[in-house]
């Protein structure tokens, strides 16, 4: 996966297709679509009745011959034809007639570390199928790197931990290249999961699938740091008897079951720093991890990292969006050539 900076700058629009959000950043217009990837189909007819954010509210709440897919799973294409749909409708026709018009329409999409080539195809099939001649693909630690200002193109270490819904990728990088990398199949989804699991088995209770992120419910104002016995109150639904019901949660006992899964996380870390040459680890003790990705926004995770790591631990400014924002600023040039030249995994 190797793409050259006066490659993307032929570019006319770029794509992080997401596990849980799909963003699509057009040149000289931004960030136009910044969506759920989630599609509610017909399943009597096929037809297509929602996308985006109104098809995220519809999971768990729809009729039996209406079902709620997502096309896309840990930053892979799983379903190509429902992915090019739903591109098509969050993109809308007036964009759409706009990038038609572009001559040899060229696409630029983040894949994640260490992609097989089979998903590496799927996603060059569904931009083609949205009319691009040429799709370059950009790994996604590089495309985070540059989205957050970290200084790739410099002869120093600068640590980057994409933090998403379905996998953790973690890497080292220097001269614009990767040293070292890991890609862990621990996200927020995972945490989330946790969550559910730990008050199914010990509370007898069934959390419901939308209204708030059930991570946030549990540890809003705690973090996973927090210490004492504060108690959360979370309403859902009783396992045994179906019917709606609130219990008081401990919330050292959900940290507890989220450090679980985050231990592989941590696990990884380690692995990359063992991998990686002494010198660049030395600039890392003073530059730290920086940390993008929606799942980078869990109350306390920075904490946890500093405190098993020892290192500086930073959150980028805008940690959902870095992806996408880097691409853009290679579309647009605003990044020195010796950075992206080599961005072989």
């Amino acid at each position: 996966m190797t793409v050259s900076m006066e490659q993307l700058r032929r570019c006319h629009f770029a794509v992080d297709l997401g596990a849980a959000r799909t963003r699509v950043y057009v040149k000289g217009a931004g960030l136009v679509v910044d969506e759920p990837s989630a599609a509610a189909v017909n399943t009597r007819t096929g037809a297509l009745i929602a996308v985006g954010e109104f098809a995220e509210k519809m999971t768990g709440r729809t009729p039996g011959y209406i079902r709620v897919v997502r096309p896309v799973s840990g930053g892979t294409v799983v379903d190509i034809e429902m992915a090019q749909r739903m591109l098509r409708h969050l993109l809308g026709e007036k964009l759409r007639r706009t990038l038609r018009r572009k001559p040899r329409l060229r696409a630029a999409a983040a894949t994640p570390h260490d992609a097989d080539p089979l998903a590496q195809r799927a996603t060059v099939e569904t931009l083609i199928g949205l009319g691009a001649r040429r799709v370059e693909l950009v790994d996604t630690l590089i495309a985070a790197a540059v989205g957050c200002g970290l200084p790739v193109e410099q002869p120093e270490a600068t640590m980057i931990m994409v933090c998403g819904a379905a996998t953790t990728q973690i890497a080292v990088l220097s001269l614009g290249a990767i040293v070292t990398a890991e890609r862990i199949p621990v996200g927020g989804d995972a945490i989330d999961h946790a969550v559910v699991q730990h008050l199914r088995q010990h509370h007898e209770l069934m959390l419901p699938s939308q209204s708030v992120r059930p991570l946030q419910l549990a540890l809003s104002g705690n973090g996973l740091t927090a210490e004492g016995p504060e108690q959360t109150e979370i309403h859902g639904r009783d396992v045994a008897t179906g019917l709606a019901r609130s219990v008081h949660v401990d919330t050292s006992a959900v940290r507890r079951a989220i450090h679980t899964p985050l231990t592989a996380v941590l696990d990884g870390i380690g692995k990359v720093l063992r991998d990686c040459p002494p010198d660049l680890v030395a600039d890392l003790a003073d530059r730290g991890i920086m940390m993008v990705g929606g799942s980078a926004l869990l109350p306390g995770l920075d904490q946890m990292l500093r405190n098993a790591t020892g290192m500086p631990v930073h959150i980028a400014e805008r940690p959902d969006v870095c992806s996408v924002q880097g691409l853009g600023a290679m579309m647009e040039g605003r990044i020195q050539p010796l950075a992206l030249d080599p961005l072989a995994g």
